[in-house]
């Protein structure tokens, strides 16, 4: 689940066109894709294009041909399997941390959410294993509710990677995607958006409780113009499973991170974790921290086709609030002192 930039040139052409999206606020998607996604769907086009010159070549032929004709199935919100969902390997995943989801409030089934999601860290990893998987009972937890998980809209151009994406409930972070499963797949939707995204995961580091939030509205505006009620969400340790070099505002490091960040959709990190082998050396797999997913109580959002700047700043305002409270309310369950403040930058 590691991610780096998009060898594949498909990639970087939906990313830029899913820029306006990203301007909206649903510009986060998860770490599964930005950190975690690349190397796979490049190995998965590799091994496909290998495939053309072996005896089973009809293969990647056939699977090109049917590719082309469904080619918009992601931004329909693909193709969800509960198989897939409940792989055993999640439940290791799971407890390796461990990971756990904390529902502090029903969702009704008769109408749409979108779930923002906080913080970003390195690689999202309690937003892939709550709402992707079914390993901490996401499903049995809020039933009657389809949780997606945006992510960016370019992994959805690599052959095979996809069709493991869509099986998780996984989507595109764009605004197609996200105004048809709000306005014509049903209720019971829950888009789950992680709206600090790349800005957000410069900052993450253990110890640190911050969120890039003041100036994203996008999501807000999303909200209103469906009628979704809006769900703060809050992950506690997803910032202590990875150290990360942080560059100071200003600094050469920093200025190459914001230019990725700007072109290709995501921001390069120089992070480490533990050794494969031994808890004492680096390297890539996570530290063993527990993270807690807390969802918090929906806010009611009204349905306003044309929302004026004063409407978002409005419900924005309110979402920042209901963000504050449920960090206050929670932090000294998960091993935080009384004294901690959650930053909103």
């Amino acid at each position: 689940m590691k991610t780096l930039i998009a060898a594949y040139s498909g990639v970087l052409r939906g990313e830029r066109r899913t820029k306006a999206a990203r301007n909206e606020g649903a510009n986060g998607g998860s770490a599964l894709s930005t950190k975690g996604s690349g190397r796979w769907g490049v190995a998965c086009s590799a091994i496909l294009m290998y495939t053309f010159c072996t005896d089973c070549w009809l293969i990647a032929v056939l699977y090109f041909t049917w590719l082309a004709f469904d080619w918009n199935t992601p931004k329909k919100g693909g193709r969800r399997s509960q198989w897939v969902r409940n792989w055993a390997v999640w439940r290791y995943f799971r407890d390796y941390f461990p990971i756990q989801l904390v529902k502090t409030h029903n969702l009704l089934t008769t109408r749409n959410y979108i779930f923002g999601y906080h913080p970003h860290g390195i690689m999202g990893l309690g937003a892939f294993c709550n709402f992707s998987t079914e390993a901490t009972e996401v499903s049995k937890k809020f039933p009657g509710i389809r949780p997606y998980l945006a992510t960016l809209a370019g992994n959805f151009r690599m052959p095979v990677l996809r069709e493991y994406l869509m099986s998780g409930g996984i989507c595109p972070v764009n605004r197609d995607t996200i105004d048809y499963l709000l306005s014509k797949n049903g209720s019971g939707n829950a888009i789950i958006i992680v709206v600090g995204g790349a800005a957000e995961s410069l900052s993450s580091m253990p110890g640190k409780n911050a969120v890039t939030l003041r100036n994203r509205k996008g999501f807000v505006k999303l909200a209103l113009r469906h009628g979704a009620d809006l769900v703060p969400t809050y992950s506690f340790g997803e910032n202590e499973v990875y150290k990360q070099v942080i560059f100071e505002e200003g600094s050469w490091g920093r200025w190459v991170q914001k230019k990725f960040q700007k072109y290709i959709g995501f921001a390069p990190c120089i992070f480490h974790g533990r050794g494969l082998f031994s808890s004492d050396t680096w390297g890539l797999v996570p530290y063993s921290k527990p993270i807690t997913t807390v969802v918090g109580e929906p806010i009611t959002i009204p349905k306003l086709e044309h929302p004026t700047q004063q409407d978002i700043d409005l419900y924005h305002a309110m979402y920042m609030e209901a963000l504050v409270k449920l960090f206050d309310k929670h932090k000294t369950k998960f091993g935080l002192p009384e004294t901690e403040v959650l930053e909103v930058n």
